[in-house]
């Protein structure tokens, strides 16, 4: 267990036994044996290099596609945010982002700089961190497509890595040991302003046209299966609009939980179980969770 003789002194912000649950877009969850919020990379390096590795430490980024479960949890969550982390640089031929800096602006500061090949991002939920970690994708591209390099702290000090390092997957990259993103570089070139706003138009009305976007969600519930699409096996088990406790899944989109109000994680995290079960006995298929479960049951 964590306590203040094993944390290393930081300019940052540390909050013993911190709610976790208003920072998830679900709204759920228990609280953090210790939050960490640093004020800059290099206190992020000090945290890492220093924290004793018996302290179990948990990186949140944005928190859209994560279900925090009810015991909370234990050691070190760390948050990067603020001003230390969000700084979005436009280059001639890219950008660089920090990485609490949220997808959606990335996406934004593209666009006004008339840079194309970004446009995905604004359909994304969450910050660059969590995109580059999980290779997030929408609408066709993938963090893949465009990143040129990665820095990440790690215990023994800031790397920076290639796509190549990152050995990029679906909906996963592979991070050093303890390793956690500060900012990345996308590729992009320059476009026809009206063309790129344009798509980002028509990505935006895709999705709210499809996705319960206004809703306590966490984005895709489940990865889609190859050659397959996670909602509609869900759909063909009978699962849209399944209700557990306070927890359904979305009558518009059948890949999408819903925190209908007062649900707790173990509800949101049953439902998803039971949706897994009936599409196994329908399908034969074992949907895999796109979503992250972190944290200990409530006793």
């Amino acid at each position: 267990m964590a306590t203040h003789a094993t944390l290393p002194p930081l300019r940052g912000r540390v909050t013993p036994d911190a709610p976790l649950a208003p920072f998830t877009w679900f709204r759920v969850g228990g609280p953090a044996e210790w939050l960490v919020r640093p004020a800059d990379a290099e206190d992020l390096l000090l945290l890492l290099r220093d924290l004793p590795e018996a302290v179990p430490l948990t990186v949140v980024g944005a928190a859209s596609n994560l279900i925090i479960r009810d015991g909370g949890v234990r050691g070190v969550v760390l948050r990067l945010a603020g001003r230390g982390f969000g700084e979005v640089v436009v280059e001639a031929d890219g950008i660089v982002a920090g990485a609490a800096a949220l997808d959606a602006v990335v996406a934004e500061h593209a666009a006004a700089a008339g840079l194309a090949g970004l446009e995905f991002l604004c359909g994304i939920p969450g910050s660059i961190g969590g995109a580059v970690a999980m290779n997030a994708g929408a609408y066709g591209r993938e963090v893949v497509d465009a990143l040129d390099w990665a820095e990440v702290a790690t215990p023994q000090g800031l790397l920076r890595l290639s796509a190549a390092d990152l050995h990029f997957a679906y909906r996963r990259a592979t991070l050093p040991v303890r390793g956690v993103v500060v900012r990345a570089r996308f590729r992009a070139q320059p476009g026809d302003a009206a063309a790129i706003a344009a798509e980002m138009a028509r990505i935006r009305t895709a999705r709210e046209a499809s996705q319960p976007v206004r809703a306590r969600t966490g984005g895709s519930t489940f990865k889609n299966p190859p050659g397959q699409k996670a909602w509609a096996l869900v759909d063909a088990a009978g699962c849209r609009g399944l209700v557990r406790g306070r927890a359904q899944v979305s009558e518009l989109h059948a890949n999408f939980l819903l925190n209908t109000g007062g649900a707790t994680a173990a509800d949101l995290e049953g439902l998803g179980e039971e949706v897994r079960a009936r599409v196994l006995a329908t399908s034969g298929i074992a949907l895999d969770w796109e979503i992250k479960r972190i944290g200990e049951v409530a006793a």
